[in-house]
């Protein structure tokens, strides 16, 4: 609780104390995407890739972590981390196909919630239920199988809501008389 900084204590610190008050170590976008493809040669860096990537973090999640922190560590800004973002993605992107990873790629045009499969989940855990009950020498409770649930909405109906007038609002907005 009494951990946080308290209001105007950032204005009593010596002034360029943090990396990001300073000038970045690499202004231009090509220094700075050369850095990072740098760091892609170490294979340990690689495996850390696939190996998040196979834990399930989507690729623009992993892009966004890796430019913050070269942010955070002062080696170049936040306007060159926007210019490189794509190019970085696409590097990750290939080594993700080349490592044969089926892999999310995190943009917003992808649906992200199918309700298929979450429906498809829910029944597995408990076809697995009932077969730990079997196993276990116990009577398994089938009446979970034998219920038709409703198929889930997927949309909303919209509310009939009537449509008001914009009425003029401000100095300028007054009749003329």
């Amino acid at each position: 609780m009494f951990s946080s900084p308290i209001p105007g204590q950032s204005l009593t610190s010596e002034p360029k104390n943090s990396t990001w008050e300073n000038p970045p170590e690499y202004s231009s976008p090509e220094e700075a995407l050369l850095w990072h493809l740098e760091k892609f040669e170490n294979p340990k860096k690689v495996e850390a890739v696939v190996g998040l990537i196979g834990l399930g973090l989507d690729l623009v999640t992993m892009t966004e972590g890796l430019l913050r922190t070269a942010v955070a560590e002062g080696r170049h800004s936040i306007d060159v981390s926007l210019i490189i973002a794509p190019v970085i993605h696409e590097y990750i992107k290939g080594i993700a196909d080349a490592s044969g990873l089926n892999y999310i790629e995190g943009l917003d045009d992808e649906e992200e919630l199918d309700l298929n499969v979450v429906g498809l989940s829910i029944r597995e855990k408990e076809a697995s239920r009932i077969l730990k009950e079997i196993k276990e020498g116990k009577e398994p409770d089938l009446s979970v199988l034998e219920t038709e649930e409703e198929p889930m909405e997927t949309e909303q109906p919209m509310p009939d809501v009537e449509p008001q007038e914009d009425k003029p609002m401000g100095l300028m907005s007054r009749g003329i008389a």
